[in-house]
């Protein structure tokens, strides 16, 4: 065997070695975006709450967080108190926070609504504390960290060398299925139309006919509904306990991001939040992924200051 052909066969493994970590490495990429993903997507369907309620209101509730914990909490006490099987407890709870969101406009929201923004704002953070404060107070639940009895709980997909997590597969899922919805309901139904014209102008929108009080309401329930679907998809990854809703303060990031003013946008938003959390967590040192979200929107505030699908505004003086 001459020196060529020895050099060769002591370079094989060493190339084999290389190629599988390549691999491995993309691997674990891979995994690390799917997870962003189905978080970042939590952090959108929150962020449609803000928008949905600012483009109908012109203000910005700050309560999006606490109304995802009571949805999980709702989908929690339908299981496991009241017996319900899983997909009637996901409709009840999504339906009881709907109502909950037309409740809280029409009595609390709606008589203040025309006062500054300020007072809304710090209403809405009364509203959070309120709601965390009562689930608190629910004997051997409130304090708990519960698990949300789902039947896909820790169920794995192997595609090769590759693990997705169902819990996270169903996230991306129904996000992608909510998302496909909302656009029919706002292309072409008239519900949909008239909340578009509404969130345009208000004023001429009600003197055309269209009831802006009850397409408000409307709104803050669609929000409502939308923050509990969040809850339950969120829950089984991290549990139900009544400071999960703290995660609206990354959902208001991936609004800024995405633009205020758009639906599409808080999606999109929040898939750039989830997905750079999620590699700044394993790649970069401690205490960057709860920094990521905050850093991204000063990038973007200093770049296009709209977000990525916000409208551009003038204002003549």
């Amino acid at each position: 065997m001459d020196s060529v052909t020895t050099l060769s066969v002591i370079s094989m493994p060493a190339a084999i070695n290389t190629a599988l970590e390549t691999i491995g490495d993309l691997v674990l990429f891979l995994q690390l975006v799917i997870s962003g993903i189905a978080q970042g997507c939590i952090y959108g369907l929150i962020a449609m709450g803000f928008v949905l309620i600012y483009k109908a209101t012109e203000t910005v509730s700050f309560a999006q967080g606490e109304l995802m914990m009571l949805g999980a909490f709702g989908g929690l006490v339908s299981m496991t108190v009241l017996g319900f099987p899983y997909w009637l407890a996901v409709l009840c709870a999504i339906a009881g926070m709907a109502v909950l969101g037309v409740v809280l406009e029409r009595v609390v929201i709606r008589p203040i609504l025309g006062q500054p923004a300020f007072s809304v704002v710090m209403l809405t953070i009364g509203i959070g504390y309120v709601a965390r404060g009562f689930i608190t107070m629910i004997p051997n639940m409130g304090t708990d960290t519960q698990a949300l009895p789902v039947p896909y709980k820790d169920e794995v997909w192997n595609i090769g060398a590759l693990v997705l997590n169902v819990e996270h597969m169903v996230v991306i899922a129904a996000t992608t299925v909510l998302c496909v919805l909302l656009f029919v309901l706002f292309r072409y139904s008239k519900l949909g139309i008239a909340m578009q014209a509404a969130s345009q102008n208000q004023l001429a929108a009600y003197y055309m006919g269209i009831p802006v009080q009850r397409l408000n309401g409307i709104a803050w329930g669609l929000a409502a509904a939308v923050a509990a679907i969040a809850g339950l998809l969120l829950a089984p990854i991290t549990f139900v306990h009544a400071n999960m809703g703290f995660i609206g303060l990354k959902a208001f990031p991936a609004a800024v991001v995405g633009g205020f003013g758009s639906l599409p946008g808080a999606i999109v938003g929040g898939l750039v939040i989830g997905i750079v959390e999620s590699l700044s967590g394993f790649y970069l040192p401690d205490g960057f992924k709860d920094t990521a979200a905050y850093i991204v929107v000063l990038v973007m505030l200093m770049v296009k200051p709209n977000g990525l699908f916000g409208e551009r505004l003038r204002k003549k003086v």
